[in-house]
């Protein structure tokens, strides 16, 4: 098994809000960036004079994108440390963004953002791999609560925001309004992130050490369990995202205000348990919160599937979106500190994993949920129970209980 043992705190502590309101916009922009152009694919269509596919394609390569810059990003920060690869990340995501906001036809834009996903993925898996530098126990768990909850939500809200912006000054706006974002997120990085990873700490040996702690973080059984109970609930979360627009708005029946409002209300929902999961942090058992959340989003989903084969009624099938969004507050981020725990000081790799599975699959699940058209819900519904019995059966039958890792003490915390 991988060791859990953390390096040392770096004896410079950096000012604690100022690098958590930092990694918060790190972990921030790359989410919102998934969809925030939503409401405008018919625009741009037109505009661009492209398909709808050719639209939707920009996406999908700002998702492949997202999950390979991790996969690159996080084991180098193994290596040579997390400031350069995010300096690195930050500008390539700046240029790339501008780059989409000008993009004359769709093959520069999906170009664009494809390498924005690429830099972009710097923030999210480098702000995780920070948190488990500077941080541990508890304090880690309370910590990584709160920037997966942000990397969930940002995806939820992105459209909402978009709408507003697009209504404003058009689609190309939404991308300016991004750049703003990323620039600032650049200048956090320069002026508030020192190193954190201490040179005794660092893989040497370049490749072939990257791909022997790649194979040693894997082969933990617990930081895979991990993993893919993250991952997979991430997928059914991702279902409800691609699918709910059709199955509110052509299903149910409900005015584009109106699924507005419910996706705002399932942020909340997500938002109020996370928050309730990161406060609990180092008082409950995790292992324990995430099990209760796996249950309830397992019977949830169930509930979902059997509701939008039955005539979708509205009344049920509102409670169940917003209960089955509360419950992967309680497993998000207590899975997450659990795998980065069990990463110990290959942080990064472990963080790589975690991001770049995590959007794969999300870039998979998008174009699964429409195969029987915008009529029905029933794909959503399947996808959402699927994953998460998969990700409840990865829980069940791969982790065990670590007292190492779990033990509630207070441990000291640089964040």
């Amino acid at each position: 098994m991988t060791s859990t043992t953390l390096p040392a705190p770096p004896t410079k502590r950096p000012n604690a809000g100022m690098l958590t309101g930092i990694l918060a916009l790190l972990t921030a922009v790359a989410p919102l960036s998934i969809d925030m152009y939503l409401p405008a694919f018919p625009h741009m269509a037109h505009d661009l004079n492209t398909s709808a596919t050719g639209i939707q394609l920009t996406m999908t390569a700002f998702l492949v994108g997202l999950a390979l810059g991790q996969l690159v990003i996080g084991p180098l920060s193994d290596g040579i440390g997390r400031r350069r690869p995010l300096l690195i990340g930050s500008f390539v995501a700046l240029l790339a963004t501008v780059l989409c906001a000008v993009a004359p036809n769709v093959e520069i834009l999906a170009t664009a953002r494809f390498l924005q996903g690429l830099g972009g993925a710097a923030g999210i898996v480098l702000a995780r791999a920070i948190v488990s530098d500077t941080s541990r126990g508890a304090a880690a768990a309370k910590l990584l609560g709160v920037l997966t909850m942000i990397s969930v939500i940002a995806p939820v809200v992105g459209p909402l925001a978009g709408g507003a912006i697009i209504a404003a000054g058009g689609w190309r706006m939404v991308f300016w309004v991004l750049a703003v974002l990323v620039l600032l997120m650049f200048l956090g990085a320069l002026f508030g992130v020192k190193e954190t990873l201490p040179d005794a700490d660092r893989n040497r040996g370049g490749l072939k050490t990257t791909f022997r702690v790649a194979g040693e973080v894997l082969r933990n059984r617990n930081y895979t369990g991990y993993l893919l109970t993250f991952c997979f609930s991430f997928a059914g979360l991702f279902a409800y995202i691609a699918a709910s627009p059709f199955v509110i708005q052509n299903v149910l029946g409900m005015s584009e205000t109106r699924f507005s409002l419910v996706f705002a209300m399932n942020a909340v929902a997500i938002t109020i348990v996370s928050a309730v999961a990161a406060a609990l942090a180092g008082k409950a058992p995790y292992r324990l919160m995430i099990g209760i959340g796996l249950a309830v989003a397992v019977l949830a989903a169930a509930g979902m599937l059997i509701s939008v084969s039955n005539g979708t009624p509205l009344v049920p099938t509102l409670v169940l979106f917003a209960v089955f969004q509360g419950s992967l507050g309680l497993i998000f981020g207590n899975a997450t500190a659990l795998a980065l725990e069990e990463a110990g000081h290959h942080a990064g790799t472990g963080s790589a994993f975690l991001g770049s599975l995590q959007f794969l699959l999300a870039a998979l699940v998008s174009p699964l949920v429409g195969l029987w058209g915008e009529e029905t819900g029933v794909p959503m519904g399947v996808a959402m129970v699927g994953f998460l019995v998969l990700a409840a059966a990865s829980f069940l039958l791969l982790t065990r209980r670590n007292t190492s890792v779990e033990a509630p003490a207070e441990e000291a915390a640089v964040v």
